[in-house]
């Protein structure tokens, strides 16, 4: 989903990426992405992919998705951990291919030195980082805490 586009697919979603890389390319650019959940009846996941243009804003695209609920916090956490690799995933391959492999990734993680995923920090930034990805935490990971928590309820 997109707040400008409506429904994409993957596939038109990474275009658009593109297209707006494209428009501005005296610009530098992040792409940011972060997963967020919700707890109900079920387990409510959105993942963020957010296209920065460093002083001049950005655009997002969320995707949301539904699993059977997880009480367990920390099984939550490093499953939004895991969804947000695999799309920066899907991402820079599509972008080594598009000639855009110079754009840097980053994982925005829903965690921080406060609260209940403290215990967590070190295990998901090794995740992150081990993948290859810069990882950002609390209060700086936007991506995952503002973003894809605005679509998350």
């Amino acid at each position: 989903m997109s707040p400008t586009f409506g429904r994409l697919t993957d596939e038109e979603m990474f275009l658009r990426v593109v297209e707006y890389v494209s428009e501005g390319a005296d610009y530098r650019y992040n792409l940011i992405i972060g997963t967020d959940s919700f707890l109900s009846a079920e387990t409510h996941f959105v993942t963020a992919v957010v296209v920065h243009r460093v002083g001049h804003g950005g655009r997002y695209f969320y995707r949301k998705t539904r699993h059977k609920k997880m009480d367990n916090i920390r099984q939550r956490i490093f499953y939004e951990t895991t969804m947000s690799i695999e799309l920066a995933s899907f991402m820079k391959t599509k972008m080594s291919e598009n000639g855009c492999k110079l754009l840097p990734v980053e994982i925005h993680l829903d965690v921080g030195t406060k609260g209940e995923t403290r215990d967590i920090i070190k295990e998901v930034v090794g995740m992150v980082t081990g993948s290859g990805y810069a990882a950002v935490t609390k209060p700086d990971s936007y991506g995952a805490t503002k973003v894809a928590d605005r679509h998350s309820r």
